[in-house]
This record gives C-alpha cells, sequence and structure tokens, in this order.
C-alpha cells in the first residue's frame, strides 16, 4: 500500500496523488532532468519564469521535455528581490504557461537566500487580489506563516533550512507550530539533503515536499529521485499511521504478564 491508493491532496484546482513537488534547475541537462522528474514519481514540477527560454521555441526549450499530460507545471518568481519583481515574474508565467497559480519567492538577500516577509506578504496580497492560487515561499516563523495564510494564501511553504544547503529541517519545533496552526496545506520547502530529510518532514505532518538541488545535485540524480519518492511516501505513511510516544525507559516487546507458569 502507498498514499497514493487512498490519499490525495487538493491544491488549488488540483487533485494530487504525488506529495512530492521537483524543481527543474541545476541538472547537466534536459534528458537527465526528464529522468529525474519520471523517477519522482511527482506531478507538480516547477518552473522558474525568468532563468528558463520559455519565449523564442526556435531554440531549446525546458517545456521540450516536460509533457503537459504528465505533469502539472507551476512558475515560481526564483530570483527575485522585491514584491515588484515577483508580481511581473507570476503575470509573465500566467501569460507563457496559461496557469493562474504560482510558487512565490521574495527573496531578501544574494547571500542567505532567505525570504524576505514583508515583500511575501505584500506581494502575497496582491497577487490573490489579481485571481493566482498563492503558494508562498517563507521562513519557518509561525506568525509569518499564519499572515500569509490570512493574505489569502492557498498553501504556506516554511523552508527547512535555507535554499540548497542540504541541512534538512533544522526547526522541527516551529514546523510543528505551524502545521497546529494553519489550516491551508503546509509544504516544506528548502534544504533538504537527502531521502532522509523528506521522511522527516512527512512525519511531522506536512502536506509535501519542495525539492531541487538535492536530486539535481547528487552523484546520481535518477538514483536519489527515486529515494526521494520511496521518502515521501514512507513519511506520510507513518504520519498516517502514528507513531509510538517516545519513552525514557524500555519496554518489553513480549510483556510476561498472563503467561502460564508466572
Amino acid at each position: 500500500m502507498t498514499p497514493s491508493n487512498d490519499d490525495t491532496l487538493k491544491l488549488g484546482p488540483w487533485q494530487l496523488t504525488s506529495r512530492l513537488f521537483v524543481g527543474t534547475g541545476k541538472y547537466a541537462n534536459y534528458p537527465q532532468m526528464a529522468q529525474a522528474l519520471e523517477a519522482s514519481g511527482c506531478q507538480i514540477v516547477t518552473v522558474a519564469i525568468r532563468r528558463e527560454n520559455l519565449q523564442d521555441r526556435g531554440k531549446e526549450s525546458i517545456l521540450d521535455y516536460l509533457d503537459p499530460k504528465k505533469y502539472i507545471l507551476l512558475p515560481n518568481t526564483a530570483g527575485c528581490y522585491n514584491p515588484d519583481d515577483a508580481i511581473r515574474t507570476a503575470r509573465l508565467g500566467r501569460e507563457l504557461l496559461g496557469v493562474n497559480w504560482v510558487k512565490l519567492e521574495v527573496l531578501g538577500d544574494k547571500k542567505t537566500l532567505l525570504p524576505d516577509p514583508l515583500g511575501s506578504l505584500a506581494a502575497t496580497e496582491t497577487l490573490v487580489k489579481e485571481g493566482f492560487t498563492v503558494l508562498a515561499y517563507t521562513s519557518d516563523d509561525p506568525v509569518m506563516a499564519r499572515r500569509l495564510q490570512d493574505a489569502g494564501a492557498t498553501s504556506v511553504m516554511p523552508a527547512g533550512s535555507p535554499i540548497g544547503s542540504g541541512q534538512g529541517v533544522l526547526n522541527p519545533s516551529n514546523i510543528r507550530i505551524i502545521l497546529g496552526e494553519l489550516t491551508v496545506p503546509v509544504i516544506v520547502d528548502a534544504g533538504v539533503g537527502t531521502a532522509s530529510d523528506v521522511a522527516v518532514a512527512m512525519e511531522l505532518g506536512a502536506a509535501g515536499v519542495l525539492l531541487n538541488t538535492g536530486i539535481a545535485g547528487a552523484k546520481d540524480p535518477i538514483r536519489m529521485a527515486a529515494a526521494m519518492r520511496h521518502a515521501c511516501e514512507a513519511g506520510r505513511l507513518a504520519y498516517l499511521a502514528g507513531r509510538i510516544p517516545r519513552k525514557l525507559y524500555a519496554t518489553a516487546s513480549s510483556p510476561i504478564e498472563g503467561v502460564i507458569g508466572t
């Protein structure tokens, strides 16, 4: 049994069976990217509008390797450092890809790539008013996560750790708080380094995980993509199953109470 048999995620107009969201940057070439996406089992694929050739179809384009019958394209505003650029990029993505949703990133600086909370909130408010389904990247601050939800974000996407850092979920306590307070889907975004990081996020109760570098930067992206897929499914199953409580002392697996002769 896998979660995809009876456990779907509603996100905007979509009903999803895969909870793994995969980016398209940093691969050695487009064929490798296509193989990794296939191995990941993902349905949602993010595309950086500012960094990809989407207009000149006379040249090789990432769209040549993304089957629209297989993948749902999610434009993102990667590389935007102020709300105006992010809003403009979201509008461009809508025109080029014909979709009315966006993975919103408004970054604070080029060294840390941490989100600009005020800029993210302002851009979310504007795009929601324009009818966008907004998936808002943010820090793991519960207060800001709640404000983004109140601003109309369809999903809030707290960072596990800085983009591309591979550090995994550094502050699971804050992720738990966010999960406990929000009613929209919470998708952990950024910082994933390996499959166990995905499992941790899913076991916390995240609705999904978005990653890119963890696959594209691996020595073998295809195998890592498959590992991420299985980790996402395993983590989701473990969350739904409910882990045993942590205890200080041992509890025997085979209790002796009731055994004849004791």
